[in-house]
């Protein structure tokens, strides 16, 4: 694996949030893959409740200025980067004052779901791809973590499918079990078809719930890893049912080396 490109796109990462379980595992994944030689780029939304000033975050102009369509309106993308103390690992924050800037994640006060979360996770998928279409960094892995980031194997998969940096990329979503309750917009498959997506292909984004979005990314990956301990029954058996390359759980002290053979072995041998 060394050498090798793998570009992990994560909703949450410490130390930027909280520790949870994803934040750890795809802050710990990317570090190790790091440290056995290979090229690493992260990726999380720029959430207003990160702190920039001790982080260090700043904007990197050359990467920003450009504007993504979403739902036929014009989202200035800010591109904001900062470096994780001792570990020489670069990390990119997808931003834009109307999505980002609040100071809350997923949620309000009240703990309902934001109603523009639907054009959120759009606006972090399409942020990214445009992002590393400027790098001009074609990674070999995408490796996906967290239902914001979710719809962007869909979007590699249909709206940049002509892409030619992607074209020989490989796409592994990790699952976690970090539910929540309701839908997010029911317009979401509207938003969608703008892109051109044809409906066949987010049928079962109608109902936008957790599972419903994470099946989706589990149809456009090529591998899938049980992030979690514990995954619900539907979503267990819908990955049964795809006959997909799948890693089971792995503890912190094991997935270092698993996640790497993993890689090696099942995914880029496909």
């Amino acid at each position: 694996m060394k050498d090798k490109r793998i570009l992990y796109v994560s909703s949450e990462v410490v130390p930027y949030l909280p520790e949870t379980e994803m934040a750890l595992t795809a802050f710990n994944a990317a570090r190790k893959a790091h440290a056995k030689g290979v090229q690493t780029r992260i990726f999380m939304p720029r959430f207003g409740v990160i702190n920039e000033r001790r982080h260090q975050l700043h904007e990197v102009i050359r990467l920003s200025g450009m504007n993504l369509i979403i739902n036929d309106t014009d989202m200035p993308l800010i591109i904001k980067v900062a470096s994780i103390p001792k570990e020489r690992m670069q990390v990119y924050f997808i931003d834009n004052d109307e999505y980002f800037k609040r100071k809350a994640i997923f949620t309000d006060e009240d703990e309902a779901l934001f109603e523009d979360n639907d054009e959120r996770a759009i606006f972090f998928a399409k942020g990214v791809i445009e992002t590393v279409k400027k790098l001009n960094w074609a990674p070999d892995i995408i490796h996906i973590h967290g239902w914001m980031a979710s719809l962007l194997p869909l979007y590699l998969r249909e709206y940049y499918k002509e892409e030619p940096l992607f074209t020989e990329s490989k796409i592994v979503t990790s699952i976690y079990d970090n539910d929540f309750e309701g839908t997010l917009s029911s317009s979401l498959v509207g938003k969608i078809k703008f892109d051109k997506i044809d409906g066949d292909k987010i049928t079962g984004l109608k109902t936008s719930n957790h599972s419903n979005i994470l099946k989706n990314a589990i149809e456009n990956s090529d591998a899938i890893i049980k992030g979690s301990e514990s995954i619900s029954d539907e979503l267990l058996q819908f990955i049964d049912t795809t006959k997909k390359p799948v890693l089971e759980y792995q503890s912190e002290e094991t997935l270092a080396e698993a996640y790497l053979n993993f890689y090696a072995n099942d995914v880029l041998a496909q």
